[in-house]
């Protein structure tokens, strides 16, 4: 029985012949991106913009009913709330972000949460308020830096690794393939105006691994092949570990696709954000992986001698010795 390829082994794409263009459409949808984050902001979700918690037991109740929660809530029109499990399987934490009208007033705050908590008790007249806090946005804005923060180092890690890994051009090359998919990620949730939250947060360190790992997989190959090929052209050499790998890629990435396409067609609304992020950061991270870390390796000088030992003065005093200098 033969298997099923998606990628025939003989596979000669000549990916490198349209580096340019497609280098100059990515730095376009990179400024673009970033544009829209600047001009018309991310939409912050309660973890970043603060808000008010409340924090609920559903005493007699084996679990608490986190979707009708979910839905009940965001039927007064605050927005998506976030809705938690904590402690024991009746016990969540529900927080929603407050207005624009009520930032700084501690009534309207509290008004809203009456109203809150009057809509939970209607369909649960057992349950019991544990406690009602309000999330300041200065503590809210401290955690959004702290979050960016870890997402630049953690890129910059990865580059420093694979620097130490490879050669210098190929943690720069990885490092901008990581800021090219990151870039359009966050162009996406600015353009839809997604809710910003830590689910985001953790879709983009997904993205960075999965991006990352298509990269080194990639390099990798490069490098066997610069130390196989040492009189081959580099843009043909590229090609070369491009297809000797595609095949691998696309695999990886049509499994991933499987199982993403339908929880983002079917799955909760309360995932779709992160689910939208991841699937489009499967797209991005294998473009990049491709036309974006291989090709920048020209323009960085990566030659047939980047993984060949230099000599050193022992070794040319040795081959003078025997007569081959």
């Amino acid at each position: 029985m033969k298997l099923l390829k998606l990628v025939p082994d003989d596979t000669n794409i000549k990916f490198l012949r349209w580096r340019l263009p497609f280098y100059a459409v990515s730095l376009l949808l990179i400024v673009a991106s970033w544009s829209l984050v600047w001009f018309q902001g991310l939409n912050y979700g309660v973890d970043f913009a603060g808000g008010q918690e409340i924090r609920a037991t559903f005493v007699g109740e084996a679990e608490a009913p986190v979707e009708d929660l979910r839905e009940g809530v965001a039927a007064l029109g605050y927005g998506d709330p976030v809705v938690q499990r904590f402690g024991d399987p009746n016990e969540v934490s529900i927080r929603v972000k407050l207005p624009d009208s009520a930032a700084g007033d501690p009534g309207a705050a509290e008004a809203i949460s009456r109203q809150i908590i009057a809509a939970i008790e209607t369909g649960h007249p057992s349950v019991r308020i544990d406690g009602v806090d309000t999330v300041s946005g200065k503590v809210s804005g401290e955690f959004r830096n702290t979050a960016l923060i870890a997402l630049l180092l953690a890129m910059i890690a990865i580059s420093i690794y694979i620097w130490i890994r490879f050669e210098w051009q190929f943690g720069v090359g990885a490092l901008f393939a990581l800021f090219h998919d990151v870039s359009l990620t966050m162009g996406m949730l600015a353009l839809f105006q997604m809710e910003f939250s830590l689910q985001i947060v953790a879709a983009i360190l997904a993205i960075i691994g999965y991006s990352l790992n298509d990269t080194i997989v990639v390099y990798d190959r490069i490098r066997e092949n610069l130390k196989k090929f040492r009189k081959m052209q580099l843009p043909e050499l590229l090609d070369l570990s491009v297809n000797e790998t595609l095949s691998r890629t696309v695999m990886t990435s049509f499994s991933v696709l499987l199982a993403l396409i339908p929880l983002l067609l079917f799955g909760p609304a309360s995932l779709f954000g992160l689910t939208a992020c991841i699937t489009l950061g499967i797209f991005v991270g294998t473009y990049s992986s491709v036309y974006m870390a291989a090709p920048i390796l020209i323009w960085l000088g990566v030659s047939s001698d980047s993984f060949v030992p230099s000599e050193t003065v022992a070794d040319k005093q040795d081959k003078r010795a025997r007569g081959e200098a």
